[in-house]
């Protein structure tokens, strides 16, 4: 099914923002009322962070001592946190006010700090990286009281370890949606519920399983590779019913975010390697939708981020010269 007259789409670009292949402006999480956070990247390569409220007004930011600043997480207040890289190539986190104030936030003892979700009432979560390079969740409250977690059988050496999802990982109930590396460098699905206790999972077929979404009912989203490497969309109910997403014809299907209704969204690529966007409800009904103006070939296209409960979705599309733009489809 496509998408009807019913939809409009909003396009936007960040003053600043580069107009080469590969640069532009990302739309990353979208709220309620329509503000979308995100970054974009400028002419000469670098990253930097934007908020765009619900009457379009964009206001940019980074933190003193950023080379690269990453925004991914934003609550209802338009308090945003995720991380920057410094000159000395090492990440930190930050939280950024709903009046631009912002705060360098570091797990303490920790070789670098990646922040990824925050909730209605401030709390942080993410992860942070060993002096052995091993990943390391966290919940960080407003107070400044970080609690560390790792999952079952998370390995404990370089690359390996555990980390929540991104954009919207963290519940206002204080459960995450959980990805966690095993020391065969196997990727697993994980339900951590606020008193700590996981429950692990892997949609079956899976050899890669990627967690990137969960919404009050804890219903988690992801994609899973299969043994022959094709990507699959899967919705993981809290009663532990896995349930594939695949759009018909699609060489491969990805899901990045579920709102509270069940709605899913993300990207499927077709057999030239373009992207398109689509919504898939809780019934498993699809909508697709292009930003008009995106490109069709590899690469290109509408890549959906995340969705709000009132159903706005927000993302970048890619033109035919490879430059990106930010859109809001509602």
């Amino acid at each position: 099914m496509h998408a009807n007259g019913k939809h409009k789409f909003i396009k936007f670009d960040v003053k600043g923002a580069g107009t080469g292949n590969g640069q532009g402006t990302f739309g990353g999480g979208i709220v309620d009322d329509g503000s979308v956070d995100g970054d974009y990247i400028d002419s000469n390569g670098v990253f930097h962070g934007f908020f765009r409220d619900s009457s379009g007004k964009i206001s940019t930011f980074d933190p003193t001592g950023s080379i690269a600043t990453i925004p991914i997480g934003q609550n209802s207040t338009h308090s945003i946190t995720g991380y920057y890289v410094d000159s000395s190539g090492v990440d930190h986190g930050f939280l950024r006010a709903p009046n631009g104030k912002i705060t360098t936030i570091d797990y303490p003892g920790g070789s670098g700090t990646i922040p990824e979700n925050i909730n209605t009432s401030g709390e942080i979560s993410g992860f942070f990286f060993d002096s052995n390079g091993a990943t390391h969740g966290f919940v960080r409250t407003p107070k400044d009281k970080w609690t560390k977690y790792d999952a079952p059988g998370a390995g404990q050496g370089s690359g390996q370890g555990t980390g929540p999802a991104g954009f919207d990982g963290l519940t206002d109930a204080g459960a995450q949606a959980v990805q966690s590396i095993d020391s065969n460098g196997v990727y697993h699905g994980n339900l951590r519920l606020a008193n700590g206790k996981f429950t692990q999972f892997d949609p079956t077929g899976s050899v890669k399983t990627q967690v990137t979404g969960i919404n009050s009912k804890n219903t988690i989203v992801g994609i899973y590779f299969d043994s022959a490497g094709v990507v699959h969309g899967f919705v993981r109910k809290a009663s532990g019913k896995d349930t594939p997403v695949n759009y018909p014809g699609a060489a491969d299907t990805e899901i990045f975010n579920i709102n509270s209704s069940g709605v899913s969204t993300g990207p499927y690529i077709d057999s030239n390697g373009a992207n398109h966007g689509f919504i898939v409800s809780a019934g498993g009904k699809f909508t697709t939708f292009n930003v008009p103006g995106a490109g069709t070939g590899a690469g290109q296209g509408t890549v959906p981020a995340s969705n709000n409960n009132p159903g706005a979705v927000t993302g970048n599309w890619t033109d035919s010269n490879g430059v990106n733009h930010g859109f809001i489809w509602q």
